[in-house]
């Protein structure tokens, strides 16, 4: 199991350094999230946080840079390592690092769409989504750093559930014959996608925990899911 293969790699030497860092990115990703969101909720002002939103975005990009320089210099001078282990933490690694971006582009959403989120057929859908996502960080958090296969599958569960209502939103704009302008309309799809993207990555950070190094970025779809 995968989840042995994690809680082995916390060794006290350079790749325990890596194991850290990785969740200093997921919990980077996980302040970000949460202060696009603000934003786009009209809590705070876009230029109150643009700086330090972008700051993190970079401090997420050096700690993946710092992950894999930790990962090749444990390889280099144990070799006898447990590389599927090294390979999956560089997987999911990466993984957060991409959250982050998805994190930005719920910014850039809140930024430069202006008007209010008022069509509840769709707002109220993307609320829960939203506050549901944002509780995912702790728990696959949690799951990751304890090598629990509970709060892993757990994880997955909540995000396969996310990932259906995200869909659905998008459809149901596809398919609305009321009038919606075209701006609105594109503001609650480009929701729905990122909010997707963000718990697809959440849930293949947790699928290490317990799945196979081939089943890394391979989410199992859903009837009629397009990724």
């Amino acid at each position: 199991m995968f989840g042995q293969l994690i809680a082995a790699l916390k060794s006290g030497d350079q790749l325990d350094i890596a194991f850290a860092e990785f969740l200093q990115m997921v919990d980077a990703s996980e302040w970000m999230f949460h202060e696009a969101n603000d934003v786009l909720r009209g809590k705070k002002r876009e230029q109150d946080v643009a700086e330090a939103l972008y700051s993190k975005d970079q401090e997420i990009n050096r700690l993946l840079r710092s992950v894999r320089t930790g990962i090749l210099t444990h390889l280099s001078v144990n070799p006898v390592a447990d590389i599927p282990g090294c390979l999956a933490l560089m997987s999911v690694a990466k993984d957060a690092e991409r959250i982050g971006d998805y994190c930005k582009n719920v910014f850039e959403v809140g930024r430069y769409y202006e008007d209010d989120y008022s069509i509840e057929r769709y707002h109220d859908p993307l609320e829960d989504i939203r506050s549901r996502t944002g509780e995912l960080f702790g728990v696959v958090h949690e799951a990751f750093a304890e090598s629990s296969v509970k709060k892993a599958k757990a994880s997955i569960k909540a995000a396969d559930r996310i990932r259906g209502e995200c869909d659905a939103v998008e459809e149901t704009l596809l398919r609305d014959r009321r009038e919606v302008q075209t701006h609105v309309a594109v503001a609650y799809s480009l929701l729905a996608r990122h909010y997707k993207r963000v718990a697809s990555h959440l849930a293949n950070i947790a699928t290490a925990v317990f799945g196979r190094i081939e089943d890394l970025d391979f989410r199992k779809p859903k009837k009629g899911d397009g990724g």
